[in-house]
């Protein structure tokens, strides 16, 4: 299966203005590119690209006073397989996890481990161990929070969904990976594109989408609160602890996005 996906983003700066950009999809998906993956800038600019601590390729630039806009149009192999289902995932314990994946286990900017764990015990203490565990995660989560563009919030938290029970697709990722922790299953957020490949076409503007991953039996597995169901199509951008870690900016100072666009599609 062959994927054209991409973006256009403009911010307006009323001075220069250093910027952190996750824009770029995640190293692991580079092997799979048909095209180049070019992020351009109007007025060009001087960035440079690093590594961050989650494997994350981040590109640094200064804005400049007036308009910027970013964009990249690439295309992209995927084996149009839905997502894996690991019914028979072991969850592991504690003392025989891998020392990089406790991070993951830990409260972060929008995931409040300490304020979740009783309800978490509550909720799923009594189910077993494993991707059935996370499964039933998934289904509370997907019933509990109403999707809803108009009440999306930049610092609602996991726990804030819990109480609020509406969001849009980072609020289901952070409350359902929360939970996750909270029963001791590693769970680090994700973001990427995620197109209506396989499923009716949505007719809302498209968006940079957000799930998450567990850690059983020795491998990291998608799960996705908001859709509950495998999908086909996924690009990874990042991954880290939570939003934070994979904001698609972060400014230095001001900057006000005025214009935002994503496509991603497959083609005949």
């Amino acid at each position: 299966m062959r994927i054209k996906a991409g973006y256009s983003l403009t911010y307006d700066c009323p001075q220069p203005t250093p910027m952190l950009l996750t824009l770029n999809i995640h190293p692991s998906r580079r092997h799979d590119l048909l095209t180049p993956q070019v992020v351009g800038f109007v007025p060009e600019l001087d960035p440079w690209e690093y590594l961050d601590v989650y494997g994350n390729v981040c590109t640094r630039i200064t804005a400049p006073k007036g308009s910027l806009t970013i964009s990249t149009q690439f295309e992209i192999y995927d084996p149009g397989q839905p997502d894996i289902v690991p019914l028979d995932a072991r969850q592991h314990d504690i003392r025989d996890l891998p020392d990089d994946t406790l991070i993951y286990l830990l409260g972060s900017r929008y995931c409040e481990t300490d304020r979740l764990t009783h309800v978490a015990w509550e909720l799923f203490g009594k189910t077993p161990p494993g991707w059935s565990r996370v499964q039933a995660i998934l289904d509370f989560v997907h019933q509990h929070i109403v999707f809803d563009y108009q009440k999306a919030d930049a610092i609602r938290t996991a726990y804030g969904s819990y109480i609020e029970k509406t969001g849009v697709c980072r609020d289901f990722a952070h409350l359902a990976l929360t939970f996750c922790r909270c029963m001791n299953i590693p769970a680090r957020y994700c973001t990427g594109y995620l197109g209506d490949i396989g499923v009716p076409a949505n007719p809302d503007p498209m968006d940079f989408s957000g799930w998450f991953e567990v850690y059983l039996g020795g491998h990291w597995y998608t799960a996705d609160a908001r859709h509950n169901e495998p999908r086909i199509g996924r690009i990874l951008m990042g991954v880290g602890r939570d939003a934070t870690d994979v904001a698609i900016s972060t400014q230095f100072g001001p900057a006000t996005l005025s214009s935002f666009s994503v496509t991603t599609y497959e083609i005949s």
